[in-house]
C-alpha cells in the first residue's frame, strides 16, 4: 500500500460522547497516527447518562466511560484524552462552549480538526441524530473559525499562555458519503478493536460486521476496500501554512490530494 498519502502532524478530534469517535473516524486516525501523527481527543460529555441499568449513578457511569474512551484511544495510538464533562444529553452550543473548544485548539495548535456535522439531524429512515451530535459539532466549527485564530476573540486565554491559532484542515464526518476518502483498510482492526473497549455500550454485540459493511460502502469505487468519508475544508493553504510554520509545506509531483490514496 502506497505511503504516499496525507498524514497531518498533528490532529485534534472533537465529539460529544466515549464511542462516538471510534464509530466514526477512529480508522484514520489510527492511520495518521501509524505514519507519525500526534493525535488528542477532546470528549465534551463522559456519557454519564449512556448507562441505563437498575441503580447506575451518574458518577459511576462517568468513571466507567471516562475508562473504555481512555482504552479505545490507547488502541489507536491516542495517549492524551481531554474530558470537558458537559451534561450528558443536555449539550447547548453556547459561547461558554466555544470558549472551552477554543482553548483546546490553542492548547494543541492542531493541523488538522475532525468533527461531526452541525447540519445533520434527519440520519436515514431508523435515527434521528442525538442533539448532542449536532451542539458539539456546531460549537466545534465556530470555535475552529474563526474565534480559535482571532487574538482579540477570548484574549483573557493568552493569560493562560494560550495564543491564537487557525487549524490547517477541517475534516466533518461525513454520513452516508463523503468528497473526500480515507483508505483504512490497514487499521480496520484497530477501529473495530477500539469500539470493543466500550463494553457498556456494546455488551453482547460484535460491532465488526457492521463496521466493515458500513466502511466497504464508503470505499466502493475508490479502489479501497474500507473507507471513512470526509468533507474537507482547507483553511490554510499549502503556502501559507509553510510560511507560519517557518518552511515551505507542499506534496511531492503526482501525490494524491488530501485524503486520498
Amino acid at each position: 500500500m502506497a505511503n504516499n498519502f496525507y498524514v497531518p502532524e498533528s490532529v485534534l478530534v472533537i465529539a460529544a460522547h466515549p464511542d462516538d469517535i471510534e464509530f466514526s473516524s477512529a480508522g484514520t486516525v489510527a492511520r495518521w497516527v501509524k505514519h507519525g501523527a500526534k493525535a488528542v481527543y477532546v470528549l465534551v460529555t463522559s456519557g454519564d447518562v449512556g448507562i441505563a441499568e437498575r441503580g447506575m449513578t451518574k458518577q459511576r457511569a462517568i468513571e466507567i466511560r471516562e475508562a473504555e474512551q481512555r482504552a479505545a484511544a490507547h488502541v489507536c495510538g491516542v495517549e492524551e484524552v481531554v474530558f470537558l464533562r458537559e451534561p450528558d444529553g443536555m449539550v447547548v452550543a453556547t459561547l461558554e462552549l466555544r470558549k472551552k473548544l477554543v482553548r483546546e485548539i490553542r492548547r494543541y495548535r492542531p493541523e488538522v480538526v475532525i468533527t461531526g456535522d452541525p447540519t445533520v439531524l434527519w440520519a436515514g429512515s431508523g435515527y434521528i441524530n442525538h442533539p448532542d451530535h449536532r451542539a458539539v459539532a456546531l460549537a466545534a466549527v465556530d470555535a475552529i473559525f474563526p474565534a480559535a485564530g482571532q487574538p482579540n476573540l477570548f484574549e483573557e486565554l493568552e493569560t493562560e499562555g494560550l495564543q491564537a491559532h487557525k487549524p490547517r484542515k477541517v475534516y466533518v464526518g461525513s454520513w452516508g458519503g463523503g468528497e473526500e476518502y480515507v483508505n483504512i483498510e490497514e487499521t480496520i482492526d484497530l477501529k473495530i478493536a477500539a469500539l470493543r473497549e466500550h463494553k457498556s455500550q456494546m455488551k453482547d454485540w460484535d460491532p465488526e460486521p457492521m463496521v466493515k459493511e458500513w466502511a466497504a460502502d464508503s470505499g466502493k469505487g475508490k479502489e479501497m476496500a474500507y473507507a471513512e468519508g470526509y468533507r474537507v475544508v482547507t483553511l490554510e493553504n499549502d503556502e501559507d501554512w509553510g510560511k507560519w510554520k517557518g518552511k515551505v509545506v507542499g506534496r511531492d509531483e503526482g501525490a494524491p490530494s488530501p485524503g486520498e490514496d
